[in-house]
């Protein structure tokens, strides 16, 4: 039995003559998707898998499709002849564009047996065999030459043949922590013992181990310029021997590594150091620490491949791949070619750009303080130049740091925090139809044309995005009812919380204003540092679209502000800030010029000629004419307009100044670490009373009743509430479950709007008898889709702000709830 290894990603050339049993091979030890043949392809293009005047093409999709596969990141068997060097060539070239290794699996059978092959099954010209072969022949040596990692040549004794894949160096994705990823330790010895201990690690001089069995990960340079670089290599190397730690190497590894081999080095950057120390030592430690060094990996890919620890950072499309361009990034990153004040390379911000799933940790250009971009983290903290020594616990992504006990080396430029963009949505993160993961709901489609309106808003009209973590949902109507004379009533939405299993529900009084979301931080030193202001704000006040409610929101957030404290809410909350959904009042605050452009002139232009009308009319009747039934109508559109102008009107008051603003809060939504939109509702309750009891004159209570939907009393008790709270002027009110189900999703709520309020909705004659049969008609199934879709995509912005994942990965559901608006629904829904 002969087996043969061949990397889990590899570009696998098969080569030999034709008849050779190539195919034979590939159909039996390869997954048929694997496995492109030029034949197939030829008889793709040219529908005859034997027209050699098609070969041209056929290689030229052939490739393209391998391109595709090896960038996808799966295994790709090529099946032609590559008896010519020029055609394994292209093989080299792709495998090495994509970062794979190629990988050749040779048949050498005799020149007899390839003729009796042939014979019986092909019937080629003779002298095309014989050249093939001794085109194979003379290659067969120099393959690893022309870049093939992997050479296995299978003769006619091999009768039996096993393949084996062979995972990456790099690819530990069955380890998964939990970790402790130092940064750059630089040689230094003493800091790096304090800080394993500081993690709960038990050290000794020559390893580590942590009683929970915590991973230690090093994102290399051990060495150079500190005072204890054997002392460092010591002690990691006994850990990496005993399974408590990894290692990838870092430049700094690499170059002591030349040095030691005699090869010509600058001696810069600390090496004299690490040489001068070294020499010290035993040769058996020079030549372990040697080997130990040399056999560094470039990077690793950690738990199921959401972590990946590289020297210099590594994009996307560099990970898990082996190349030397892959390993020079993990070693230097990435310039820009340019020099700057002090002689150093310009390092191209890399991380700026960076969208992968994986977070990456990286080292080797130090900055005062671990900061996160985009899913990545340096964790460099310039131990060696008088800084700190750091850690990231994963996966709770908690930072360790002890200081540096002096100055050991002095570094060329100062330590400074590099200058980056913030880490926000690009125009290729939106543009086209895209797909958003809600854990709620699983993958949701954004349509082009959906997205194409979203990003103007955004682009144009919303407010600064890193105060942009969260847009509410849109809010599905309860059925429609068949009670005489009313379009929604409470006992609709009682019975679809009924039907979804939810026996308790709360009634919310539904506010007559405009939803708002409030962003509120105790102090601008959390909105810098939470939020990245730069403009000394400490929060904000936004629409459901994302726009500002007010130029200058700075008195209105330092009213909340102190509410919040006193309230209590940052230490109950144990956080130094939170996102409230709330209604402010009045609607006029935001609508005046809709009130002014669509409502107004309806209800000027009813009231202006409906009583120059009925007076018409009724100056007819006392003639004698039979004007009954007309009279009639035009005296109850008379009464339909009065009664419109007064619903709009009462969603009215003049607005001067932060007094004349009522704010309305019925959901906390999250805070630091948690989100809480899916608290129970006697939570935000309490929560929320606390807070507006701290100050009256400018919030106002959410009046609310708890109702057992299975209970026709309760039922019967929350009907009336809701009577009274219409028929006085109220809005109506929102149902919403009790407590949130953990095990399905259900509509997070369900407004039930009074008879008044829908007359603005509908328009002043709504309500008449052959109106109200055809508003019945009314499709809201589409409407309830949205609200289910934008409710998860809402939870889901949240979420991944709350987990601190970069602003762009939040926006991407906020701008999904944008672009969901554009969906064509009845917008009187």
């Amino acid at each position: 039995m002969r087996r043969i290894t061949i990397p889990e990603l590899s570009l696998v050339a098969l080569v030999g003559v034709t008849g050779s049993g190539k195919s034979t091979f590939a159909r039996g030890h390869f997954a048929s998707t694997h496995v492109l043949s030029s034949d197939t392809f030829r008889a793709m293009v040219a529908d005859d898998e034997n027209d050699q005047s098609a070969t041209e093409d056929a290689f030229a999709a052939l490739h393209f499709v391998a391109g595709r596969r090896l960038r996808a990141g799966r295994l790709t068997v090529v099946d032609a002849t590559h008896v010519q060097r020029e055609d394994r060539a292209k093989l080299v070239a792709l495998a090495r564009e994509y970062d794979v290794l190629p990988t050749a699996v040779v048949f050498d059978v005799p020149l007899a047996e390839l003729r009796d092959r042939n014979r019986n099954h092909r019937d080629l010209a003779d002298h095309v065999i014989r050249r093939q072969h001794e085109a194979l022949r003379r290659s067969i040596r120099h393959l690893a030459k022309e870049g093939f990692r992997k050479v296995h040549v299978l003769s006619t004794t091999d009768t039996e043949v096993v393949v084996e894949y062979e995972k990456a160096y790099n690819d530990k994705r069955e380890l998964t922590g939990p970790f402790d990823i130092v940064g750059d330790v630089h040689g230094c010895h003493s800091e790096l013992v304090t800080l394993l201990t500081r993690l709960g690690y038990v050290v000794t001089e020559d390893g580590a181990h942590h009683p929970e069995g915590r991973t230690a990960v090093f994102v290399g340079d051990l060495v150079d310029r500190g005072p204890d670089t054997p002392g460092v290599l010591r002690l990691v190397m006994g850990m990496v021997a005993a399974g408590t730690a990894l290692c990838v190497s870092g430049n700094h590894e690499n170059k002591l590594v030349r040095a030691l081999d005699g090869r010509k080095v600058t001696v810069s950057h600390g090496l004299g150091e690490s040489l001068a120390q070294l020499s010290d030592e035993p040769a058996e430690f020079r030549e372990s620490a040697r080997e130990f060094m040399y056999g560094l990996v470039s990077h690793y890919r950690l738990d199921g491949g959401r972590l990946v620890v590289a020297h210099a950072g590594l994009k996307e499309e560099y990970q898990g791949r082996a190349s030397g361009r892959v390993r020079a990034f993990c070693l230097y990153g990435e310039t820009t070619g340019e020099t700057d004040e002090y002689g150093l390379p310009v390092r191209y911000p890399w991380a700026d750009d960076y969208r992968g799933q994986a977070t990456v940790v990286y080292g080797h250009t130090p900055v005062p303080k671990a900061t996160w971009v985009n899913n990545t983290i340096c964790v460099d903290t310039g131990v060696v130049f008088g800084g700190e020594l750091t850690a990231l616990r994963w996966p709770t992504r908690e930072l360790v740091s002890v200081p540096a006990e002096k100055v050991h080396y002095e570094p060329v430029k100062p330590l400074a925090a590099p200058r980056r963009p913030r880490d926000l949505l690009r125009i290729d993160d939106v543009l086209g139809t895209r797909h958003v993961d809600a854990r709620l709901m699983g993958r949701l489609k954004v349509r082009e044309e959906n997205a194409a309106g979203a990003l103007e808003v955004m682009s144009r009209f919303a407010i600064a995005p890193q105060w942009l973590p969260y847009l509410p949902p849109t809010m599905a109507p309860c059925a429609t009812s068949t009670t005489d004379g009313v379009l929604e009533h409470p006992a609709e939405a009682f019975a679809a919380y009924r039907d979804d299993g939810v026996p308790h529900v709360v009634c919310e009084e539904k506010h007559m204003g405009s939803r708002a979301v409030v962003v509120l931080c105790r102090d601008e030193q959390v909105g810098r540092s939470r939020f990245n202001a730069q403009d000394g704000a400490a929060g904000a006040v936004y629409t459901r679209t994302g726009r500002s409610f007010f130029d200058d929101p700075t008195e209105l957030l330092t009213r909340l502000r102190a509410a919040a404290t006193k309230a209590d809410l940052w230490s109950t909350l144990e956080s130094d800030w939170l996102i409230l959904d709330a209604e402010l009042l009045p609607w006029s605050a935001k609508a005046e010029q809709l009130l002014r452009r669509q409502y107004a002139p309806v209800g000027a232009a009813a009231t202006a000629a409906l009583p120059a009308a009925v007076a018409a009319l009724e100056n007819a009747a006392a003639r004698g004419t039979d004007v009954t039934a007309l009279l009639t109508k035009h005296r109850a559109r008379l009464r339909n307009a009065s009664d419109y102008v007064s619903a709009y009107a009462r969603y009215c008051w003049p607005v001067k100044g932060i007094g004349d603003i009522k704010l309305a809060p019925f959901t906390l939504l999250a805070a630091e670490g948690r989100v809480h939109a899916t608290n129970p509702r006697e939570w935000h309750e309490q929560l929320l009373n606390r807070l507006t009891d701290a100050d009256p004159d400018l919030l106002r209570h959410t009046r609310r009743t708890t109702v057992d939907v299975t209970d026709p009393t309760s039922v019967a008790a929350a009907t009336d509430w809701w009577t009274a709270l219409t028929e006085s002027g109220g809005e109506g009110m929102v149902v919403k479950p009790a407590v949130t189900p953990s095990d399905r999703l259900v509509q997070p709520g369900i407004k039930c709007r009074g008879r008044d309020y829908l007359r603005i909705i509908y328009g002043p004659d709504y309500t008449e008898p052959e109106n109200l049969a055809r508003l019945r008609q009314r499709a809201l199934g589409r409407k309830r889709s949205l609200a289910l879709r934008e409710y998860a995509l809402g939870m889901e912005s949240l979420t991944r702000f709350v987990e601190n994942e970069p602003l762009w990965r939040v926006h991407e559901p906020v701008f999904a709830v944008l672009a969901l608006e554009s969906e064509p629904v009845d917008p009187r829904l």
